[in-house]
């Protein structure tokens, strides 16, 4: 058979393979390395590549001869994470040249962990819709998505097998779905966001990409600093509730295809799929998702309105900004009020099934670079602050990949990793 070269190689895989004494961390930065060389000038996933520092701290750790959670495996952070050793720009030209003075505990965790960080990938405007220069691997006419679109690019091109973005309505589920790997947004407030740039403090959550569920469960244990156990296949089929959402009516019909496929598979091997609604309590998610984005985001905007108005997008400056500047306190008031009523009533509903199967997207990537794609199917999840990852299964009409979501109550972060695994399991089953 022939040799498979270490950047395809999962990041479970490429850890076993170092602890065995059959391959060193500087073989897999090098591999990484020459696959960025390669497909970089295509993809254009990163803002800053440190390949040189990289590639020592692979060499160190190999003569360290210690053995770690991560084990000398690179990865990609999103550029609105300071680091020390490297540029932050935040996706923003006021920023080009920045410096933080320490890491992002994103980044230094799992460097702590035996990870190797190789550079900073592309995000849009702040984490905000104006996009980067990153094309979608599959294809470059067509959006990774946003806003962590270099992450979700640089994973699904095999450059490296595990990155971290952020989702404020969908930048961590969108992208990973548009790009064809796993995206994984945890419950609010597990992962920490010291150090990140704040878009909206009511919402924003770290989130990780790898290529399987098995290197999500493997890379959450090094962003959370806690034992890793690999997680266990079920015995027993779950039981999925079956969410089209109220934006059925805007998904594509390779969406809905691809959805109704994966129920009806998920099905014949052994899941209880029952249809299901979101709670009528959470039927104000859009408005209350634009009122608390809006009104946290002009704040945080506040230094480079001060500063540096002109170099905003217009897209930041007269959509976001523009109706933060609106609003008033009261209504964020009653929008704070509004998603806490929300998540007490979509925990009692989630607590009925195992996982939510529902759209991480309206269908494929849309084409062209202006727009990284609807959010719509993603920020009523992360308003309710509850755990989602997404899963390929299947295609687009132009062969880009179509996923599926799966969402599961708040905190039942372990039990959903768990029904992923046995979901990725049927569905690539049903792909030989």
């Amino acid at each position: 058979m022939p040799k498979v070269e270490p950047h395809r190689l999962s990041a479970t895989s490429l850890v076993r393979l170092v602890e065995g004494g059959k391959l060193t961390s500087e073989a897999i930065v090098r591999s990484s390395v020459e696959r960025i060389a390669d497909r970089e000038p295509v993809v254009r996933a990163w803002s800053h590549l440190a390949a040189e520092a990289a590639l020592a701290r692979a060499r160190e750790l190999g003569s360290a001869r210690q053995k770690t959670l991560l084990g000398g495996v690179p990865f990609g952070i999103k550029d609105i994470f300071d680091t020390a050793d490297m540029p932050t720009t935040y996706g923003s030209p006021i920023y080009v040249g920045c410096r933080p003075a320490s890491d992002a505990s994103a980044a230094a965790l799992p460097r702590a962990a035996g990870g190797i960080l190789l550079g900073k990938t592309v995000t849009t405007e702040f984490a905000n819709r104006h996009p980067g220069p990153t094309t979608n691997p599959h294809d470059p006419d067509f959006t990774p998505g946003g806003s962590s679109s270099g992450s979700a690019a640089a994973v699904a091109d095999f450059m490296v097998p595990l990155a971290i973005g952020t989702q404020t309505g969908g930048s961590v589920i969108r992208p990973a779905a548009y790009c064809g790997v796993v995206g994984f947004k945890p419950s609010f407030g597990l992962f920490p966001p010291a150090g990140m740039r704040i878009n909206t403090e009511a919402l924003d959550t770290v989130g990780i990409m790898a290529r399987s569920v098995g290197d999500i469960a493997l890379f959450r244990a090094a962003v959370m600093a806690i034992p890793y156990t690999a997680p266990a296949i079920p015995e027993i089929a779950p039981r999925l509730g079956l969410c089209r959402g109220p934006h059925w009516d805007d998904a594509q019909p390779e969406g809905r295809a691809v959805l109704e496929s994966a129920a009806e598979r998920l099905a014949a091997a052994g899941a209880a799929v029952g249809e299901t609604e979101l709670p009528a309590e959470c039927a104000q998610a859009d408005e209350w998702q634009r009122v608390l984005g809006s009104f946290e985001g002009l704040r945080n905007h506040m230094p480079e309105l001060y500063r540096h108005e002109a170099l905003l997008s217009p897209e930041l400056r007269n959509e976001k900004i523009a109706l933060g500047r609106e609003l008033t306190l009261d209504s964020f008031r009653a929008a704070c009020r509004g998603a806490e009523k929300a998540r007490r009533a979509a925990q009692d509903w989630a607590s009925g099934f195992d996982a939510i199967l529902t759209l991480p997207a309206a269908g494929q990537a849309p084409r062209g670079l202006a727009d990284t794609g609807s959010a719509v199917f993603n920020a009523v999840w992360t308003q309710l602050y509850m755990p989602c990852l997404t899963l390929p299964a299947g295609s687009g009409p132009d062969g880009l990949p179509v996923g599926v979501q799966l969402v599961a109550r708040r905190h039942a972060d372990e039990p959903l990793l768990q029904v992923a695994l046995w979901v990725e399991q049927r569905l690539c089953e049903g792909e030989r």
